[in-house]
């Protein structure tokens, strides 16, 4: 299970790579690297966008929804006032399609069921609303 509070995007995609049982020298080949630079990118904690766009391209996962998943957690958004949401943005506007997935879901519930958080202290900490909390444990049937 990822711990979206300490992200260490090196060690999952070495994760990953291992995993799915890809040859080094595949991955070094894609990247652009030799094993030695590989080794070294892989024990970063940080990487930068363009090597992590890579990853994602190479491994078929996508790596910036671990960051997604961490901002939904740990920074949720708050209310802007109307100066501010009046303005036009340039960048694209994404709708929310789904804001909690399977892995978030999983993550929170583990948190209860190890005893880590109560039921309230994920409601505040996270920002969950009482009824989708309370949906997720009748349909996950966790012992909670």
């Amino acid at each position: 299970m990822i711990d979206f509070k300490n992200i260490h995007i090196g060690s999952l995609i070495k994760q990953l790579i291992e995993d799915r049982e890809i040859e080094i020298d595949r991955v070094c080949k894609f990247i652009k690297c030799t094993d030695e630079e590989l080794a070294a990118i892989l024990s970063e904690e940080y990487l930068r966008s363009d090597l992590i766009l890579r990853f994602s391209i190479l491994l078929e996962y996508d790596f910036f929804r671990i960051y997604s998943q961490y901002l939904i957690l740990y920074a949720p958004p708050s209310k802007l006032n109307s100066t501010i949401s009046d303005k036009k943005v340039s960048l694209p506007q994404f709708k929310k399609k789904s804001l909690y997935t399977k892995e978030i879901i999983d993550f929170i519930l583990e948190l209860i069921s190890s005893g880590k958080k109560t039921k309230r202290q994920v409601i505040e900490e996270y920002k969950i609303p009482k009824t989708t909390l309370y949906k997720w444990i009748l349909k996950y049937k966790t012992n909670v």
